[in-house]
């Protein structure tokens, strides 16, 4: 396996998502809205949270905070893909999607105090509507490389270490 695997895909991730980013900010106002089909639209939302919003409501020492354990995130997460990701080709993707994950809404954090949230996906079933929080690029790539690596946990042959 290549070992700059997760590189690669760490830039590939915070390449689209920046352009993803800006092209939201560029094209649709804060708080706005543009369907696209049922069930999927693209929005425009500064989430000063985390995840779901978490913590938004936090005063500057929140985000100081906030800051300094994501960075030292993608620092343990950089470590794990050079010890890691070189091994296993699944491991080598979700590390990178990770990475790229990570930086791109911290990149976010430090040049806006917020990240750029735009996809929003929801389910109508009868006469009820579901919504999920919106999310972006970079949140997506976070999910699928966690998911990835549980995955490769659970498929691993018990006697592999």
């Amino acid at each position: 396996m290549r070992p700059t695997l997760p590189w690669i895909i760490a830039a590939l991730i915070v390449t689209l998502d920046r352009v993803t980013k800006n092209l939201v900010m560029d094209r649709i106002e804060v708080g706005g809205w543009l369907p696209v089909f049922p069930g999927f639209g693209l929005t425009h939302v500064h989430n000063t949270g985390i995840a779901f919003s978490l913590f938004r409501d936090g005063g500057w020492l929140s985000r100081i905070l906030l800051h300094g354990v994501i960075l030292t995130a993608v620092v343990l997460i950089a470590w794990m893909a050079l010890r890691h990701g070189r091994h296993k080709l699944m491991a080598g993707f979700a590390f990178g999607l990770i990475l790229g994950g990570a930086v791109g809404n911290l990149i976010d954090r430090v040049l806006y105090g917020w990240v750029v949230d735009f996809i929003h996906i929801w389910v109508r079933v009868g006469g009820r509507s579901w919504s999920w929080p919106d999310f972006n690029v970079a949140d997506s790539a976070i999910t699928i490389g966690a998911g990835l690596l549980i995955l490769g946990e659970l498929l691993r042959a018990p006697d592999e270490n």
